[in-house]
């Protein structure tokens, strides 16, 4: 049976069609996102809680402290443990995620330059630009979206994000780690911050937060398109085409 990748630009909706994958097919879940590798940013990064993993184990996250290093060859390492273990296991692994660069970086058996914990930059030139074969038996898909459609499901999570257990999620990790953490820059945590500080109105804190996230959005999907072994499939196709493929 391939190792499953869901993958697409955030707000697509890969965790919820993923878990209820993963509860059919006896799947574990390996996170391919590199900000859901920060402990305590659970809301902000719209971690799956307790009650929406419904059962199915998933590993990848809460790894480090917010700013602490942790580079690509740090997240391929673990990922290939995990596999292997759930493999084990008899259970299927699954990669999910947004993070381009860590899925290429498995997929495509990149290798580093030096010692471990180098930074993302430093990956063999030659491992870049080979995307044209696939290092494993992996079934790649990719959730598609009209741009209009996308931009309202982006909309729509900031509005749900934007909440009392938002602001309070983000005081404690600013009394934690200090408003300058790198991890929380230019996110969903520094635009909260500034309104609960007068900085911004709650209006203007989401719609920064909304550019923000359609920017990420369309330089994921820019990553994405280069990738011709992909499977791109609407939301509701997803579990389906998976379950026949399997």
């Amino acid at each position: 049976m391939p190792i499953i990748v869901i993958l697409g630009p955030t707000g697509s909706g890969k965790t919820g069609v993923s878990i209820e994958i993963a509860k059919k097919i006896g799947g574990e879940i390996i996170s391919a996102d590199s900000r859901a590798i920060y402990k305590g940013m659970d809301i902000g990064t719209a971690k799956p809680c307790a009650s929406e993993m419904d059962g199915v184990v998933h590993w990848g996250l809460d790894l480090v402290e917010p700013g602490e290093r942790f580079t690509v060859a740090d997240w391929k390492r673990c990922a290939e443990q995990k596999i292997s273990e759930i493999q084990a296991r008899g259970k299927v692994p699954m990669i999910v995620g947004g993070t381009g660069l860590y899925i290429d970086a498995l997929i495509y058996d990149y290798h580093f330059k030096g010692p471990t914990g180098q930074k993302i930059g430093d990956i063999e030139q030659k491992s870049c630009s080979d995307r044209t074969e696939i290092k494993g038996d992996y079934l790649l898909v990719g959730i598609k979206w009209d741009t209009v459609d996308l931009r309202k499901r982006i909309e729509q999570r900031i509005e749900k994000m934007f909440s009392d257990e938002l602001y309070a999620e983000t005081n404690k990790l600013v009394s934690k780690y200090g408003f300058s953490n790198q991890a929380m820059k230019s996110d969903i945590y520094e635009f909260a911050w500034k309104y609960m500080n007068g900085e911004l109105s709650l209006k203007e804190a989401k719609l920064k937060c909304f550019y923000e996230d359609w920017h990420l959005a369309k330089r994921q999907m820019t990553w994405f398109k280069r990738n011709k072994n992909i499977n791109w499939l609407n939301l509701e196709d997803v579990y389906s085409f998976v379950l026949k493929y399997i």
